[in-house]
C-alpha cells in the first residue's frame, strides 16, 4: 500500500492506495476506507497511413446523431445526405408523390442550407429521420418506392 500526505484548504489528509482490481482502487483516507471507481479510457495505438485535416469543432446542440440505417430493398431508393449536417427542414410526409429532382429534405452543413433532392420518382415510403437530427454523410434520410 502506498501512503501520501496531502494538504487542501489547509486540512491535511493522509491517503493510502491499495489494491486496483480492474476498475476499483481501494483508498484509505484519515483511516476512513472507501472504493473508489476509476473511469476506464481505452487507448489505442495506430499507423496512420494518410492525414486528413481536423472538422471544425462545433457546440452540442444535443441533438442525437442518427446511424445509418439498413439499405432500402429492391424497387426503393434511399435519399442519403451527401455530407454530415444537421436536418432543418423535411419537406414531404410518408405517402406524398414526388418527381426526380424535387427537393426533399433541407440539410443544414458549415453554415449553408443544401437541398436535397429526390433521386426518382415515387412516393414516399419512411422517412428516417427527424428536424433537428445530426446526420452523417451516407446516411439514409428518407427511402422513396
Amino acid at each position: 500500500m502506498k501512503e501520501y500526505k496531502y494538504k487542501i484548504n489547509g486540512n491535511d489528509y493522509k491517503v493510502a492506495v491499495g489494491d486496483i482490481e480492474g476498475n476499483v482502487v481501494q483508498v484509505e483516507v484519515n483511516g476512513t476506507p472507501y472504493n473508489v471507481e476509476i473511469e476506464e479510457k481505452e487507448v489505442k495505438k495506430t499507423t496512420v497511413a494518410s492525414v486528413k485535416p481536423a472538422a471544425a469543432p462545433r457546440t452540442d446542440t444535443g441533438a442525437k446523431v442518427i446511424a445509418k440505417p439498413a439499405a432500402a430493398s429492391a424497387g426503393q431508393a434511399a435519399v442519403k445526405s451527401p455530407l454530415p449536417g444537421v436536418i432543418n427542414d423535411i419537406k414531404v410526409k410518408v405517402g406524398d408523390s414526388v418527381t426526380a429532382g424535387s427537393v426533399v429534405v433541407i440539410l443544414e452543413a458549415m453554415k449553408m442550407e443544401n437541398n436535397i433532392n429526390a433521386p426518382k420518382d415515387g412516393v414516399v415510403k419512411s422517412i428516417l429521420v427527424n428536424k433537428g437530427d445530426s446526420v452523417s454523410e451516407g446516411t439514409d434520410l428518407l427511402v422513396i418506392e
